[in-house]
């Protein structure tokens, strides 16, 4: 990166605080933590209007408007999402404008339901993408054309980037900071920050712990399953067969398989593995024990069967998943 990158926010009133201050936080601290005399990025801030932009927590932002701002110029555009993003598609000249922008830079990137803005001018048509869960729904309806992604909290098609609801927008820009210098600079403006380190694209939006805690209060549960679901997460290196959880509500297997469906939603085998290969994603992050040791702690059994999982659900094995993933070197 011989030159300072112009990465251009565009934003719309209430548009959601965090889509912009997250990722502009990551880009600002990669200009601190580079060690170079020359930023490596300048951020601009952009609405179809100028001036000062109120964002739906309150906060209000400077902005200048679009056509004061020579796309050529620009390297990357990040359109964010908010509370009116629907009000925001009606915008012609805003919509023009990231469609005619967007030919020109190098990426043009969306976090949350800014998904829609870059859907409404044409630009993920035929691509995949992705969009806050709450509004896949909604996408997938108003722009058919669009093949939308349910889990992946950030999306790469081309020179276009989609990312997922709120903080997602940090890991998209923690994975363009990767790809622009180097991972060493990644991983040292996401330890500046204190935020995970570094959640793959792949990775689902929501835990399936969190999800099936949802359920639970969504379904009104009894307290028993939501007590099991504590249990099994504290114990997922152990036998954790139908019979056994059967037995820990006092229920026929039969009969626990079925109502445990009606609950989650899926089996308990499904919601097993979830949580281990969960698990062990987050053991191998963390880099603290050997791979065999995480197949033993998160119940695989052996390191081949947890293999599978990996490869069947991830595409990528344990230790590839090391690499890319992992904060420091793996313990001896």
């Amino acid at each position: 990166m011989p030159a300072t990158k112009i990465v251009a926010f565009v934003l719309f009133d209430d548009a959601l605080a965090l889509n912009i201050a997250g990722p502009a936080e990551v880009f600002g601290s990669a200009n601190r933590l580079s060690g170079e005399s020359t930023p490596l990025y300048e951020l601009v801030y952009l609405s179809t209007a100028g001036g000062l932009v109120r964002t739906s927590s309150g906060v209000s932002i400077h902005t200048q408007p679009i056509a004061s701002v020579c796309a050529h110029e620009l390297d990357t555009v990040i359109v964010v999402g908010g509370v009116t993003v629907t009000e925001a598609m009606r915008d012609q000249m805003l919509i023009g404008w990231i469609a005619r922008t967007a030919a020109v830079v190098r990426r043009t990137c969306s976090v949350c339901t800014g998904a829609f803005l870059l859907a409404a001018a044409h630009l993920l048509d035929g691509r995949r993408a992705v969009t806050h869960w709450s509004a896949v729904d909604d996408l997938l309806v108003q722009f058919p054309d669009v093949d939308v992604q349910l889990d992946p909290i950030y999306v790469n098609d081309g020179n276009i980037w989609t990312s997922a609801g709120i903080s997602a927008g940090i890991d998209l820009a923690l994975t363009l900071v990767e790809g622009d210098r180097d991972r060493r600079l990644s991983l040292a403006v996401a330890r500046d920050l204190v935020v995970f380190l570094h959640r793959p694209g792949g990775q689902a939006q929501f835990s399936r712990a969190l999800m099936a805690q949802a359920d639970a209060d969504k379904r009104s549960t009894k307290s028993q399953f939501e007590r099991l679901h504590g249990w099994i997460v504290d114990h997922l290196d152990e036998d954790l067969s139908v019979e056994r959880l059967a037995a820990r509500v006092k229920m026929t297997p039969r009969t626990f398989a079925r109502k445990f469906v009606d609950w989650h939603g899926r089996t308990p085998a499904k919601l097993i593995e979830d949580l281990r290969l969960e698990t062990a994603c987050r053991h191998l992050e963390e880099n603290q024990v050997s791979i065999k040791q995480v197949a033993w702690l998160c119940g695989f059994g052996d390191e081949e069967r947890m293999r599978r999982v990996f490869m069947r659900r991830l595409r990528v094995p344990p230790l590839g998943y090391r690499e890319q993933f992992a904060v420091a070197a793996p313990a001896a």
